[in-house]
């Protein structure tokens, strides 16, 4: 049983229909099915890490595996014109602690469905993800065409303390990665920011990570996206880090501003 869960999940991430991710081959009931879910999290505020946070990153393929729920695919050669937008990130692209229809991803696939828009929305978010273990899985996340990726990675390196320098190089791979399976692929890079507490120089060479990085790449710069929910506790969930479902609307609409441009 788990080895099918396992091949069905890598159908819908991987893609096996007329070059599109099967995710447009499956009904909404059964989409909303599928969950990669979250034992790790994030928040800027944050000034400490939890014990769990620091678990071995080889331990996520079986956690992204044992989180998957039957997923039942029915072919719609209706949508296999569609064009990929993926959404590549940790746990607040993931959704944290909500069902998968309240994650930012999913309110801006609803827009897209509701304006009538050829575009299938992939939620590839995973929770604890670092830089590191972003580019380990890119490439299977990457198996076929993605036509506009955003990249929300780096804050759980910030938590952890990791080396700037490595940050920049593993999410400068991330996109060289990405543009060499479609070089006509557009990509948004989703700022992060270090808080205060994290001493000035640091926060100072963290942010300027990603300025440069689009600056240099020809990439959508996206500003914070947390605006507007970071530091607001009714937007939070209990355990003050990550977005409730009031939050995500929030953040989706960020999202979509930089979006609406690139399609």
């Amino acid at each position: 049983m788990f080895d099918n869960h396992r091949l069905k999940l890598e159908k819908l991430l991987i893609g096996n229909v007329n070059g599109q991710y099967p995710r447009n081959t499956i009904s909404r009931d059964s989409r909303r099915m599928l969950k990669i879910n979250n034992w790790l999290g994030f928040y800027l505020l944050v000034i400490c890490i939890a014990s769990s946070a620091c678990k071995d990153e080889k331990s996520k393929p079986n956690q992204l595996q044992s989180n998957v729920k039957e997923v039942i695919l029915s072919v719609d050669k209706k949508m296999t014109d569609h064009k990929v937008i993926l959404f590549y990130g940790n746990s607040l692209t993931a959704g944290y602690g909500l069902d998968e229809n309240e994650s930012f991803p999913s309110l801006i696939e609803d827009r897209i469905d509701s304006l009538g828009l050829k575009y299938s929305v992939i939620n590839a978010g995973l929770s604890g993800e670092t830089t590191s273990g972003g580019l380990k899985r890119i490439d299977w996340v990457m198996k076929q065409k993605v036509d506009i990726f955003f990249l929300e990675l780096g804050a759980n390196d910030m938590l952890r303390g990791l080396p700037v320098d490595q940050t920049r190089k593993n999410l400068s791979e991330i996109i060289s990665i990405v543009k060499a399976k479609n070089p006509d692929v557009k990509i948004g890079l989703c700022e992060m920011m270090a808080p205060p507490n994290m001493g000035e120089e640091y926060v100072t060479e963290f942010t300027k990570i990603y300025t440069e990085l689009a600056s240099s790449s020809e990439i959508e710069f996206i500003p914070f996206f947390l605006e507007g929910v970071a530091g607001h506790e009714n937007l939070l969930l209990k355990d003050g880090k990550h977005p409730n479902a009031e939050g995500q609307l929030i953040v989706a609409e960020n999202i979509w501003k930089s979006l609406e441009m690139m399609l």
